[in-house]
């Protein structure tokens, strides 16, 4: 947790400072005082809990959240029967949307029992005014609704929360805001995500994002390096540079700066050895990018390169600005210039108007590419974008036949690609004890393959060379290798 400001020197009944920053730190030590002054009255501590949906952009914001809360006085707990929930929605599917109103149902439950608990709920879900609309009408015992532009102001509406009977919403259509330095808990010591923009321009018909995290805007990279340098200063090894395209970051800068540009210069932060970044766009990844990548030394060997569809006609459709052709083009120069890449994708199967003709041309990529990874999905309807509108939607009866062809092509080849690295030695980040084996440690290496060898907890957060002994299909089991003197 990083925090430039001591709250406790701060004068609470003194006016609020003007300077957003300063303006927040008052707000914490306004909420510490009240979450104080209530554990006092309990005689132990306020909890909280805070439940990410969605990306890695919403896993970031969640630790801000909570390093918000236990700057407050807050302890993390580990259920949700606390004294405050809060949900950081996912709005990319209608089913994430259902899911947190069925969560919100539980949380009623608890909430009649203990009606001084708090509930709050934030993210791309709540940036939908038929949610919002919603909420309001069906479950008015949620205290507290914001969106995705305002989430630097937490400690101020946290601070209202506790100091008013009805429900708050404060909700943005968009911002041009980036505040920098507030506290951050982060989850992992030795791995972070980094925003390094934010909201996103592409338009793509089938996405929401550009609706509920609005146009982009990039960090100066100044503040992106000095935070970096602070979590090398703190022990993190891997970070991950988050953006909804990676490849326009900077363009809007006082002082425009590439993204190929800012990765050279992170490069150079001493004491972090691995960089990894999410998510480029095919339709504007630099041969600068490709080159800065084949260059580097801690630049992780893995592009995620969402393809969405195979076919032109489809790509047209879903406004992406690529070609099947361009794209496999990418695809194969990428392959070339850093050999040993692992390539992953998304994959929608079921847009409006696709034919199984389309999708074997989305296999064609497939083979072509040859993806080590992929992630498959039956296309959303998303109320609000272009495409829910389109004629010749697809039954769910031909986009899950569709979908299974496709997939086993794609486990096919990712375990074909997978196999290559059969007893090869390399470096692998231990990120936990094994779920299933707790005599085993889980790493991950360059190229995001996982490999399961035998270590204990005291080894999480260290890279060591293991050798990769028993495909397993998707990952590896294998074994410690000592370096010889």
């Amino acid at each position: 947790m990083n925090q430039l400001f001591d709250e406790t020197k701060i004068d609470v009944n003194g006016p609020v400072p003007e300077k957003e920053l300063e303006r927040q730190y008052y707000y914490l030590a306004k909420a510490r005082a009240i979450v104080q002054k209530q554990s006092e009255a309990l005689g132990r501590p306020l909890t909280c809990m805070v439940v990410t949906f969605g990306c890695q952009m919403n896993a970031r914001d969640s630790e801000k959240l909570l390093g918000i809360l236990k700057s407050a006085g807050f302890e993390e707990a580990e259920s949700e029967d606390a004294d405050f929930v809060i949900y950081n929605t996912c709005t990319v599917r209608d089913n994430a949307n259902q899911h947190v109103y069925g969560r919100l149902g539980v949380l009623n439950g608890i909430k009649k029992k203990r009606p001084s608990m708090k509930i709050a709920l934030c993210g791309c879900m709540t940036q939908e005014e038929t949610v919002i609309e919603k909420i309001r009408k069906s479950y008015r015992f949620v205290d507290l609704i914001f969106g995705t532009h305002n989430i630097f102001k937490f400690a101020e509406l946290l601070v209202r929360t506790y100091e008013s009977d009805g429900m708050i919403i404060d909700i943005w259509k968009d911002t041009d805001k980036i505040v920098e330095d507030l506290p951050v808990e982060r989850k992992y010591p030795f791995k972070s995500g980094i925003n390094i923009m934010f909201g996103c321009n592409n338009f793509c018909t089938y996405c929401i994002v550009p609706y509920v995290r609005g146009r982009e805007r990039s960090r100066a990279p100044k503040d992106i390096l000095r935070e970096i340098e602070r979590l090398a200063e703190d022990g993190v090894k891997e970070i991950m540079l988050l953006g909804q395209n990676v490849n326009s970051y900077g363009i809007g800068l006082d002082d425009p700066i590439s993204f190929a540009q800012l990765l050279t210069e992170v490069e150079k932060v001493n004491g972090i050895d691995r960089i990894r970044f999410m998510t480029p766009h095919p339709k504007d990844l630099s041969d600068e990018l490709i080159d800065v990548m084949a260059a580097s030394k801690k630049i992780c060997r893995h592009v995620h390169l969402p393809v969405q569809s195979g076919s032109n006609r489809i790509l047209k459709a879903m406004n992406r600005h690529y070609t099947k052709e361009s794209y496999i083009e990418l695809a194969l120069k990428i392959r070339e210039r850093v050999p040993d890449v692992a390539i992953t994708s998304d994959i929608i199967v079921g847009f409006p108007g696709e034919t199984a003709s389309d999708v074997d041309d989305t296999i064609d990529v497939v083979r072509k590419v040859q993806y080590d990874n992929a992630f498959t999905f039956i296309y959303s309807k998303r109320t609000g974008t272009p495409a829910a509108s389109m004629p010749n939607q697809v039954s769910d009866e031909e986009a899950h036949a569709n979908f299974d062809r496709l997939l086993a092509v794609v486990q096919e080849t990712a375990r074909s690609r997978v196999k290559l690295l059969q007893g090869r030695v390399m470096p692998a980040l231990i990120e936990g004890v094994n779920e299933r084996d707790p005599k085993l440690v889980t790493g991950r290496l360059s190229n995001n393959t996982l490999v399961h060898f035998p270590g204990d907890a005291s080894e999480v957060g260290q890279i060591m060379d293991v050798s990769l002994d028993q495909c397993e299909g998707f990952y590896y089991l294998g074994n410690r290798v000592e370096h010889r003197g």
